[in-house]
Parts: structure tokens; sequence; C-alpha cells
């Protein structure tokens, strides 16, 4: 996942200095705003789904861990089936958009499906399936045990502590 995200990155940045350039010597590029807008959206499904691997989306630890731990189990249990539910119902959709857009092509290079271009909806869909069921026993761990960590509050803490020891620990 890591190194389809950064190939996408890599891409998308080739594809928006070649477009400037040309774009600079009055050689605008037909092909350049739909691929790159298509390789941003490409980026953001890649990455997001990157995200889900490493639990990196935003949730609620400070609520959650609030709870007592039955109810934390229970609602972490109800989120992850809501979450799943939600990646199923839109895998399917998107084959179906892909049945749908069967015979279309990109306007400004018609050698190109648009099946190939939207098939990035059910993939990610899928790939965020892949990656809620693997961190599932993870979360259950942490739902029953301390509870969850919260990973921005642990970054600013860090943030403070090694600013505090680079100063000397003085802090105004």
């Amino acid at each position: 996942m890591e190194v389809v995200a950064a190939l996408l990155m890599a891409a998308l940045t080739g594809i928006i200095v070649l477009g400037f350039v040309f774009r600079a010597l009055g050689l605008s590029l037909v092909w350049y705003d739909e691929i790159a807008s298509i390789g941003l959206c490409w980026l953001t499904y890649y990455g997001s789904a990157l995200a889900a691997l490493r639990g990196a989306h935003i949730g609620f630890p400070g609520i959650v861990n609030a709870f007592p731990p039955a109810l934390r189990v229970a609602s972490t249990i109800a989120a992850e089936i809501i979450v799943l539910a939600f990646f199923v119902i839109l895998a399917v959709t998107g084959l179906e958009v892909l049945d749908i857009l069967q015979g279309d092509t990109l306007v400004s290079i018609p050698s190109v499906s648009l099946v190939v271009t939207q098939s990035v909806i059910p993939i990610t869909a899928v790939l965020f399936i892949i990656a809620e069921l693997l961190r599932f026993p993870e979360v259950l761990a942490a739902a029953r045990g301390a509870g969850f960590e919260d990973h921005e509050l642990k970054e600013a803490l860090e943030t403070v502590q090694e600013t505090a020891s680079s100063t000397g620990g003085t802090s105004r």
C-alpha cells in the first residue's frame, strides 16, 4: 500500500510539473486537467486505504475510553460492523457503476475507458474491508484492555517534550 501511494504521489507530481512546464511554454496539454484530477482521486482513495490499515483515521478515543469496558467493547464492535457494512455497500455500488460506464471513455484520451479510472472505488473499498479485518483483533484487544491510544494527543505530548528538552527544559 505504501508503494502504491508513493508511486501515485510521484506520478501526480510528475503530471503537475509536466502540465506546468508545457503551459508555461504555451503548449497546454489536452489531457492534463482530466488526468491530474483522476490522479488526485486515486491518491486520495489509496492513501485513505493505507490510513485505514494503519488505524490513522479520525476517531474518538477519549469518548470511547470513558466508557466502562463492556460498553467500550460493544461500541467498538458496533462501529466496526457499521464501517464494514458501509464499505461492502460502496464496493457493490462501485461495481454497479462500472457496469453503467461500460463503453464510456475519457474525453481527452478516448482510448482510456472510464471503467479503468473509476475502478478505484470498488478496489479501495475492498482494501478498506481487508484493512479493517486485519486491524480488528488489535482494536478489540484495545477495547478490552486499557482503551485506545489517542495518537494526536501522544504526538502533541512528544512534540512538547522534544521542545522542552531542546530548550533545556525552560518554557514560558
